[in-house]
């Protein structure tokens, strides 16, 4: 993040709009927030990328998408990763220019494929396929390289294929040396090993259905539940095999949340309004909450 010199205190305790309104018709999914106040939407639309400056809640779009979704984003070392929903692709864009840096074919075009998420490990990019087992690994080369294909790796053990969104949300264990997936039919969290075993981790009685985008914060997981209009943090052991449910927060302004990214202390999720009908007329926006 780029620090200024003059007043920097003012420029800290200055607050920030807690709605940033989208374009209608836009039907935001996904959402990523890096170093610098902006945050990223994509589109399930065409796959456009709008930008909004969490500053003054203005954007415009950033990067025009393929026609098809864009759903999860992340952003790592100065690239956008996002998920292709049943476009069956993922891209990687440019943050200085929103130019497509590479696209990758994970499943055949017109296939029972919902490329749903995705998240940046130190080692590769993981996307998640919400109608098959399987998680698709783009592994970086030296200097964060990108290969020329992505690899696919099957989801083994726990885990079963079901009606409906299966594998959605996907983050990193505490520890970093594992996957987490939210089954969203289910409500079930797995963790998911390297090589792509799951075991079901531990949360007691507890259930997450209509789990969708996930967020580790130190231990706590924090899980967004979209039509139930909830975030559940769940406190994890440091490899992820177990935890304890430790908040739900609600807000009258949420309207089918789907995923969470974070900026100074408070949490941004996308409206998707799932229960409301899309037309090019329908309003959408982001809004901010307080980190539990």
């Amino acid at each position: 993040m780029t620090v200024t010199a003059a007043p920097a205190s003012a420029a800290v305790t200055r607050p920030l709009p807690s709605t940033i309104t989208l374009p209608s018709g836009f039907q935001p999914e996904g959402i990523a927030i890096g170093g610098k106040p902006y945050a990223y939407f994509g589109s399930r639309v065409d796959g456009d990328i709008y930008r909004a400056d969490l500053r003054t809640g203005e954007g415009a779009v950033f990067s025009e998408g393929p026609g098809t979704a864009s759903l999860g984003l992340k952003i790592d070392d100065g690239r956008l990763f996002v998920a292709g929903g049943a476009g069956g692709d993922a891209r990687i864009i440019d943050l200085r220019t929103g130019r497509v840096l590479r696209s990758y074919r994970l499943q055949p075009a017109g296939s029972n494929t919902f490329i749903n998420d995705v998240i940046v490990t130190d080692e590769a990019a993981w996307f998640t396929d919400s109608r098959n087992l399987v998680l698709f690994k783009v592994p970086f080369g030296r200097h964060g390289s990108l290969p020329e294909t992505a690899t696919a790796v099957p989801l083994t053990g726990d885990i079963e294929l079901l009606t409906g969104n299966n594998a959605n949300g996907i983050s990193e264990t505490p520890d970093g040396r594992g996957l987490i997936i939210v089954q969203s039919n289910t409500g079930f969290l797995f963790r998911v090993s390297p090589s792509g075993v799951t075991s079901r981790i531990d949360v007691g009685e507890t259930l997450l259905t209509n789990g969708d985008g996930l967020w580790l914060r130190g231990r706590s997981l924090y899980v967004v539940r979209n039509r139930l209009n909830q975030i559940a943090e769940i406190t994890l052991n440091r490899s992820g095999t177990a935890g304890t449910l430790a908040s739900v927060t609600t807000d009258p302004a949420f309207d089918v949340p789907t995923t969470i990214a974070e900026y100074r202390q408070r949490f941004y999720l996308p409206n998707a309004r799932f229960t409301t009908p899309p037309t090019p007329e329908t309003t959408y926006d982001a809004v901010s909450v307080p980190i539990p």
